[in-house]
C-alpha cells in the first residue's frame, strides 16, 4: 500500500513538471510568434538603424551684397584637421611624435590640452574621427602637406566660414551668427532677419556603419542648396566714409537716406561690434569687455533721445496752421535771452539775447523766444498731432525691431505719471525737449517729408516695394522750413558747412538736454546730445537725407563738424565716380 501511494505521488508530480515545462515552450513559441508577426516591421526598422545612418551635411549660407554688388558677407574657405583613429587603446609611440610635430606647425598646442588629448584618445580607441584644429593658414597648411604627406591618422577637411570683410562696418544693419555646437543661426540684423532666405537647405547622407560604428560607405541622397543672395540699398564706400569721420571715441548715430524711395545708403551705430569674432568660442572675460559699452543697441533704431530744437521745425508749422503766428519770413518778436512766464525765466541758447529777430532767423540761430511765445498758446495735444503727421513717436515700418519713441499728451502724462499736463510744460515741448524721445531713423525719414512731401518708408533691401504716404503739411509751409533751413547753413548755427559752394544743403542743428544744466559739471554722461540733420545734393546726384546724433557731445557743433567732415569726402567720391563712368 505505501509503495502503491509512494508511485502515485511520483507520478502527480512527473505530470505537473511536464505541465509547467509545456506551459513555458508554449509561452515561449506565443512570444516568438507575437514578436515575428507582430513587431516584425518594428525590429526589421531598428536592424536597418543599427548599420545604416542618416546625416546631414551643411550648405553654403546665401551671401550679402551692397547696392553695387560688394560683399558685405560671405563664405570663405577654411581648412580644419581631424585625427583618424586607428583602434588602438593607447596611442604609440609614433602617434605621441605625430601630435607633438603638429604642435610645433599649429598655434594652438594639442599635447598641453586635456579636453584635445582626450577626444583624441577616445578616437584613437573607437576608430572614429575628431576635429583637432580649425581654421589652419595657408602656411600652416603647406608645412603638413610637406611633413605628413600621407598619414593615415591626418585627415585635412576642408569646408566654408562665414567672413565679414568690412569687420565693423554696418555691424548692427548686418548682425551675426551664433548658436549651439556646430549649428549656427543669425542673431540679429539681416543675419536674423533673412535666415531661412541665407541659410538654404542642408543635404542628406546615408552612412553605412559596423556594430562599433565605424564608417563603411558613404552614399549621398540629396547634395546642400546654397542660400539665396541678399542685394541691400548700402553703398560700402559711403558706409566706410561715414565710419571713418564718426570718431571710433564717440556713440551715437548715423545715418544717410535717400528721400525719394527710402534706401538706406548708410547706417553707422556706434559702438559698434566685428561680428567675425562670434565665429569662435568668446571667452568670459572678453564677453564682459564686449558688453561693457552696449556694442549691441542699434541706436538709428532702437534708442530714443530728446529731439531738441530740431522740433521747432513741428512747432512753427503747428504755429501757422493754428493760426498763432502769420506764415511770414519777414514777422518778428523781440529775444532779450530769456522768456518769464508764471515767475520763472525760461532761456534762450543765447542769455544775452538775439535783439529782434524774425520767425526763418529764429530756426537758423536757433533762438527759443518766439517758440515759448506759441507755447503758451497751443495746446499739448494739438502740438502732438502735427508731430504724429511727421512721423514722430511712431514706427517707420523699416523690416528691422525698431522702437515707437514718445509723443506727450496730456492724456498720456495722467496715465503713466498719474499727474495733469502743466502750460510750462508745453514751453519745453515747443523746443523739443520735456518728454520727448524720438529714434535717429523717424528723424530721418520727417527731414525727408520736408523736401518731397511724403514720408517714406526706409528701405534695407533692394527689392523692397517703395511705400509713401503723404506729408499732410502744405506746400508754403515747406518752402518756408526749406527756407528756414537753407539760412541755418547761410548764417546760422551750419554755417560751417557754408564752404561747401556746389553743395545745396537744407540743414538743422539741435543741443538736447539730458538733465538738469547744472549737473553739467558732474561728467559727460550729464553732457547734452548734439544733432545734425539736413538734405542735400551735389550736382547732378540723387538729393541725400543726412542725419547724425552725437550722445554727450556738449554742442550740436560736434555733429555739425562731423557732417562737415562727411560732405568733403562724399564730395571726393562722387567726383572719383564720375571720372570712372566717363
Amino acid at each position: 500500500m505505501h509503495d502503491n501511494q509512494l508511485c502515485s505521488m511520483v507520478s502527480e508530480r512527473i505530470i505537473i513538471f511536464c505541465g509547467i515545462v509545456a506551459l513555458i515552450f508554449i509561452s515561449i513559441i506565443a512570444r516568438l510568434s507575437y514578436l515575428q508577426i507582430n513587431l516584425s516591421d518594428y525590429f526589421f526598422t531598428r536592424s536597418q538603424q543599427n548599420c545604416l545612418h542618416i546625416s546631414h551635411t551643411d550648405s553654403a549660407r546665401g551671401t550679402i551684397l551692397d547696392c553695387s554688388g560688394k560683399l558685405l558677407a560671405t563664405n570663405r574657405p577654411r581648412a580644419l584637421i581631424a585625427w583618424i583613429g586607428s583602434g588602438n587603446r593607447t596611442l604609440t609611440e609614433s602617434q605621441k611624435g605625430l601630435i607633438a610635430l603638429l604642435d610645433t606647425t599649429l598655434a594652438a598646442p594639442i599635447s598641453t590640452n586635456d579636453v584635445m588629448m582626450l577626444a583624441v584618445i577616445r578616437a584613437e580607441r573607437s576608430k572614429k574621427s575628431t576635429i583637432i584644429s580649425t581654421d589652419i593658414s595657408p602656411e600652416q597648411l603647406c608645412k603638413l602637406s610637406e611633413q605628413l604627406p600621407a598619414d593615415s591618422n591626418i585627415q585635412i577637411i576642408s569646408d566654408f566660414q562665414r567672413y565679414y570683410p568690412y569687420q565693423t562696418s554696418a555691424s548692427h544693419l548686418l548682425g551675426y551668427l551664433g548658436g549651439i555646437n556646430t549649428e549656427s543661426y543669425g542673431k540679429m540684423g539681416l543675419e536674423k532677419l533673412l535666415e531661412d532666405t541665407l541659410r538654404g537647405q542642408k543635404g542628406t547622407v546615408l552612412n553605412i556603419i559596423d556594430s562599433i560604428g565605424r564608417n563603411i560607405n558613404q552614399t549621398t541622397l540629396q547634395h546642400a542648396l546654397t542660400g539665396d543672395d541678399i542685394h541691400t540699398t548700402l553703398d560700402i564706400e559711403i558706409q566706410t566714409i561715414c565710419e571713418r569721420v564718426f570718431a571710433s571715441e564717440l556713440s551715437g548715430a548715423f545715418i544717410i537716406m535717400n528721400p525719394l524711395d527710402g534706401s538706406i545708403i548708410s547706417m553707422l551705430s556706434r559702438p559698434n561690434f566685428d561680428p567675425n569674432i562670434f565665429l569662435q568660442p568668446i571667452s568670459l572675460e572678453e564677453w564682459e569687455r564686449i558688453i561693457e559699452k552696449k556694442p549691441f543697441l542699434n541706436r538709428s533704431l532702437i534708442a530714443t533721445y530728446p529731439l531738441g530744437s530740431i522740433f521747432k521745425l513741428v512747432t512753427i508749422s503747428a504755429a501757422f496752421q493754428e493760426g498763432i503766428v502769420p506764415c511770414d519770413m519777414h514777422y518778428t518778436t523781440t529775444c532779450k535771452g530769456y522768456y518769464k512766464f508764471c515767475g520763472r525765466k525760461y532761456w534762450c541758447n543765447n542769455h544775452y539775447g538775439h535783439g529782434e529777430i524774425n520767425i526763418a532767423q529764429s530756426i537758423a540761430d536757433s533762438c527759443n523766444i518766439i517758440f515759448f511765445n506759441i507755447g503758451r498758446k497751443i495746446d499739448i495735444d494739438s502740438l502732438a498731432y502735427y508731430a504724429s503727421l511727421f512721423g514722430l513717436g511712431k514706427k517707420t515700418s523699416i523690416s528691422l525691431p525698431e522702437s515707437t519713441g514718445l509723443i506727450p499728451t496730456r492724456a498720456w502724462k495722467k496715465t503713466v505719471k498719474g499727474e495733469s499736463w502743466w502750460p510750462g510744460e508745453t514751453l519745453s515741448a515747443t523746443i523739443g525737449q520735456s518728454f520727448i524721445l524720438v529714434t535717429p531713423m523717424q528723424v530721418a525719414r520727417m527731414i525727408s517729408g520736408i523736401c518731397t512731401g511724403y514720408l517714406v518708408k526706409p528701405r534695407i533691401l533692394m527689392n523692397e516695394k517703395i511705400e509713401k504716404e503723404p506729408l499732410n503739411i502744405p506746400l508754403h509751409i515747406r518752402k518756408f522750413l526749406k527756407k528756414s533751413m537753407k539760412r541755418v547753413v547761410r548764417c546760422g548755427t551750419g554755417i560751417r558747412l557754408k564752404r561747401f559752394k556746389d553743395i545745396k544743403m537744407y540743414a538743422k542743428t539741435s543741443t538736447a538736454q539730458t538733465s538738469d544744466l547744472q549737473k553739467r559739471v558732474l561728467g559727460g554722461q550729464y553732457l547734452e546730445h548734439g544733432w545734425f540733420v539736413g538734405n542735400f545734393s551735389y550736382k547732378d546726384n540723387t538729393p541725400l537725407t543726412i542725419v547724425i546724433l552725437v550722445e554727450h557731445a556738449g554742442s550740436a557743433q560736434v555733429a555739425a563738424s562731423i557732417a562737415q567732415k562727411f560732405v568733403g569726402e562724399y564730395k571726393q567720391l562722387m567726383d572719383t565716380r564720375a571720372q570712372v563712368t566717363k
